[in-house]
């Protein structure tokens, strides 16, 4: 079983810049391909960006390239999200995900492909 928890999120305004951290613990001895992923009020959880294993694959949403950046620091079991240029669509209950990678470049893009996730960290962006 792995655990995360993300922190981080708070109210900014928009063009401001966030920076999001998702720490596991539990079983962090196997490689984890990580995910973030989001929900704003009244629609479904979508998906932000991918993180590989090794951090040297990456993969985003068209809504948040070149804008968002994920990163990772393996030696520490935590990732990151670098959200800059904020927008108030950014809004959102921001949540990490884990799931076991199949190889070091492994990147996952649907929940499904995720067992673990945090409980979400609240974004908001005021225009």
């Amino acid at each position: 079983q792995v655990q995360l928890v993300e922190s981080g999120g708070g109210l900014v305004q928009a063009g401001d810049s966030l920076k999001l951290s998702c720490a596991a613990s539990g079983r962090t001895g196997s490689s984890y391909a990580m995910g973030w992923f989001r929900q704003a009020p009244g629609k479904g959880r979508e998906f932000v960006a991918a993180i590989s294993w090794s951090g040297r694959s990456t993969y985003y949403a068209d809504s948040v390239k070149g804008r968002f950046t994920a990163s990772r620091d393996n030696a520490k079991n935590t990732v990151y999200l670098q959200m800059n240029r904020l927008k108030p669509e950014d809004t959102a209950v921001y949540y990490c995900a884990a799931a076991r990678a199949a190889y070091s470049e492994a990147l996952y893009y649907t929940e499904r492909q995720y067992p673990y996730w945090g409980q979400g960290t609240q974004v908001t962006v005021s225009s």
